[in-house]
């Protein structure tokens, strides 16, 4: 009796606690069974409605590789002009100014002459008075040796002095520093007229009419006109798609063409690489080459015509390069190429398969494949939003036959545009 109250004591007391474990239990088993003895879901068939693309034959041509890069439009040639003498200026060039274009050997800047105008007088004065004591001497140093011949005696015996030798000789030293002074009296009096060292630009101005300047004043800064010069950083892929640069350090220069934009509207000017820095820079390890533009600013008439547009200094263009000739190259239209390199291919029972495809260069139509396509492929060039393998297609050539080797003739070529553009910028 004891053990038979004391199980259902126990039973009454824990079966609030052992009831929601249970069904909890029996929940997961029965959960458990459905999801294994649940039938196979049955696959829908696709619909084979055929998508209607277009699509273009793939032939290997001939692509001319090119290589972009960009820099800064900078002067071959940048001077601090200073005040190599002393003196109040004035008179400043009309052309002294902050934009301002001058010649070579023209006149910038006019300071006070007078004190050195009086310091060559002087100097002068100086000269012809020690050529005069040298007339003397000469002159002493004649009568010396008549004299001394009157004595008997030879003239190797006679002593230095008796032929005013000495004296002679310190009045031509006088005569030389007299020039030497007269010399530097004229370098003086030619500095003291600013004069330009070659044709150029004003960048900055640092004096004006009145205006005391002392030895090592800056009077304003200058640079070149007749040529600037581009630094183009070139990456090692972008050498792997280039010639050797060595011709362009033997005066055989490469031709190129700098794009940039002058007053909101883009311009292309003709440009020559003439030499490349042959070290690798340490900042962003590229090597540099470095791109020559003629008459920038179009002011020279070089060539005997001047450019479309000046390109000014400080301007920001990209450059682009002739490189490499590829003679097994796919040109793949760029809107072909789908995410991950791929491009949509069409079989014999029209289907769509996805192939991977490697492009090595690409312009501002093409990407050229030399790897994933054989001769005769069938791609699509038309948006087709998700791909799907397998699904049924209904091409359409893109273009006829006389269109499609249009378009080779054009690949076997594409920088056929380079040297239009450099024609016509020139």
């Amino acid at each position: 009796m004891k053990t038979h109250f004391f199980k259902s004591h126990f039973f009454t007391r824990h079966s609030k606690k052992l009831l929601p474990i249970a069904i909890i239990g029996g929940a997961v088993f029965i959960s458990m069974a459905m999801n294994l003895l649940k039938p196979a879901p049955l696959k829908a068939e696709s619909p084979d409605t055929a998508v209607a693309v277009k699509t273009q034959i793939m032939q290997r041509t001939q692509a001319t590789l090119s290589v972009e890069s960009q820099g800064t439009v900078l002067p071959r040639t940048s001077t601090l002009l200073t005040s190599e003498v002393s003196g109040r200026v004035l008179r400043l060039s009309p052309h002294f100014v902050v934009g301002g274009v001058f010649k070579a050997n023209d006149v910038l800047l006019q300071l006070d002459p007078t004190d050195y105008e009086v310091a060559l007088q002087r100097a002068n004065a100086k000269l012809i008075s020690m050529n005069a004591q040298l007339t003397f001497e000469q002159a002493r140093g004649v009568q010396a040796e008549k004299e001394w011949g009157m004595t008997g005696r030879p003239a190797e015996e006679a002593p230095l002095l008796a032929l005013r030798k000495p004296y002679l000789e310190e009045a031509r030293a006088n005569v030389l520093q007299a020039e030497a002074e007269v010399k530097q009296a004229k370098l003086k009096l030619e500095r003291a007229t600013i004069r330009a060292p070659y044709a150029g630009m004003v960048a900055t101005k640092s004096v004006d009419i009145g205006q005391y300047v002392t030895v090592g004043k800056m009077l304003g800064e200058t640079f070149a006109i007749d040529f600037a010069e581009v630094r183009l950083p070139l990456t090692k892929k972008d050498l792997s798609m280039m010639n050797s640069f060595s011709n362009a350090d033997k005066n055989s220069q490469l031709d190129l063409i700098l794009r940039g934009s002058i007053d909101n509207t883009d311009q292309v000017w003709p440009a020559k690489l003439v030499r490349s820095e042959g070290v690798i820079s340490e900042q962003n390890r590229a090597l540099y080459v470095v791109a020559q533009i003629d008459d920038p600013y179009g002011r020279l008439g070089s060539g005997g015509a001047t450019i479309r547009s000046p390109l000014l200094m400080g301007t920001f263009v990209t450059a682009t390069i002739g490189g490499k000739a590829i003679d097994d190259a796919f040109a793949v239209p760029r809107h072909a190429l789908l995410e991950g390199n791929k491009v949509a291919l069409v079989d014999i029972d029209q289907r769509l398969h996805l192939r991977v495809v490697e492009p090595i260069f690409g312009d501002d139509q093409f990407y050229y494949v030399t790897s994933g396509l054989t001769n005769g492929d069938e791609i699509i060039t038309s948006a087709m939003g998700v791909p799907i393998e397998g699904m049924k297609v209904s091409p359409e050539k893109d273009l006829d036959d006389n269109q499609s080797e249009e378009v080779i003739s054009q690949v076997e070529s594409p920088l056929s545009t380079l040297d239009g553009a450099i024609n016509d910028a020139k």
